[in-house]
């Protein structure tokens, strides 16, 4: 039985920690309050104005039943608005607001502090390396998994 420490799971789930709680930390000290994945469905959203909610949830390989509360929480800030499509009047089309915009674009460099600082302990040829190697096992995964990522329509 390998040490846990050595399980990709359990080397996951810890990055995703670190990442959040990096995350939380530079957009707070930018003086917002974004988390990481209502950070990814407006960046999303500013490259795809006016996609429904299912659409949303699979670019970023989000849970479709639980995106509605990410979204919900949006539009209570008043960084994404909610519209009838004009196609299926069952369907909500999604939009940045105004103030949405401006969120995307004064966080950045919050952001980008935080994915440099998650990466910190790595040399720019390993931090090249690591993300190739992630995206290989996430795209291997993703073929046979739950949560998969949809290209854009």
């Amino acid at each position: 039985m390998h040490d846990h420490s050595d399980m990709p799971g359990h080397l996951a789930r810890r990055f995703q920690q670190i990442a959040v709680a990096i995350f939380h930390e530079e957009a707070e000290a930018a003086g917002f309050d974004l988390t990481p994945v209502q950070y990814v469905a407006l960046a999303v959203l500013r490259q795809h104005p006016g996609i429904d909610q299912a659409t949303l949830a699979g670019l970023i390989a989000y849970d479709r039943t639980t995106i509605g509360g990410v979204i919900d929480r949006l539009v209570q800030k008043g960084l994404m608005a909610r519209a009838i499509s004009p196609k299926d009047r069952r369907a909500h089309v999604l939009h940045l607001t105004e103030a949405g915009l401006a969120t995307l674009e004064g966080i950045q460099p919050a952001v980008e502090a935080a994915q440099r600082r998650m990466v910190a302990g790595l040399e720019p040829a390993e931090v090249t390396e690591f993300i190739r190697l992630f995206r290989k096992a996430i795209a291997a995964a993703t073929e046979r998994s739950r949560v998969p990522a949809k290209p854009a329509p």
